[in-house]
């Protein structure tokens, strides 16, 4: 029970990779709330679900404030949502670029700026940013998603010194998953799930599991002197 008593807010909860890790940290103990423009997909007593977008700054304070009200404060923030809209450069609109922007970077901003400072307040606290694998060396037709993944590791190491300071003892950690099944790649074609898993020293694709367990590991005091840090979870993905 490493989360025993804390609590919890995880964005893009849903399904997958959130989902993964909602679960995981209400089975260690901890309160959890999901926050989604979805509803859940799953029914866990430590979990709840709230209607966020990340996008927008009046529901991430929404939430914020309600999460403070309901649970008196917030120990663990983790930065999972995030959207798609591939494409070559070339090809890429206006709009394709500034949604995956505003959600995948703008949004951790948007909630962040909150919590950060509360947990500051608090003297403790550990914040995850879900990157990505393509924010770490790019990939063809993704430029808007590859800048959004690679800014979000730069806020990152920025907010964990930012809220250190004067004893606020606030660890901000990144995770860089690779291509892990879930249902965005429940759509790719078989040919191109093999060839990614060939990418890989390990020879297979990620579960949402195994990066919930490397989510949990930074969330828990286990990880009490990590801070600043990216941590390549991609089976030894070789780009």
């Amino acid at each position: 029970m490493r989360l025993q008593g804390k609590t919890a807010i995880i964005t893009g909860g849903a399904r997958g990779i959130g989902r993964a890790m909602a679960e995981l940290f209400a089975a260690e103990g901890a309160r959890v709330l999901a926050g989604d423009m979805s509803a859940l997909t799953y029914e866990n007593p430590s979990v709840e679900g709230y209607t966020l977008d990340v996008s927008d700054p009046e529901s991430c304070r929404a939430c914020f404030d309600y999460a403070v009200e309901r649970f008196g404060k917030i120990d663990i923030l983790v930065n999972n949502a995030g959207i798609t809209r591939d494409a070559l450069t070339r090809k890429m609109t206006d709009d394709m670029w500034q949604k995956v922007i505003d959600v995948n970077l703008g949004g951790i901003f948007n909630l962040t700026r909150l919590v950060g400072p509360h947990m500051q307040e608090n003297r403790g606290g550990s914040i995850i940013c879900i990157s990505s694998v393509v924010g770490e060396y790019g990939n063809i037709g993704q430029a808007n998603y590859a800048a959004a993944k690679a800014g979000m590791i730069g806020l990152a190491k920025t907010w964990a010194k930012e809220f250190a300071m004067k004893g606020g003892n606030v660890r901000v950690n990144v995770i860089a998953p690779g291509y892990t099944m879930t249902d965005i790649l429940s759509t790719v074609p078989q040919d191109l799930l093999d060839k990614f898993a060939a990418m890989t020293m390990l020879g297979r694709l990620g579960k949402p599991e195994e990066i919930a367990k490397a989510a949990l590991f930074l969330a828990s005091d286990d990880a009490s002197y990590v801070t600043g840090h990216v941590l390549s979870v991609n089976g030894g993905m070789r780009l």
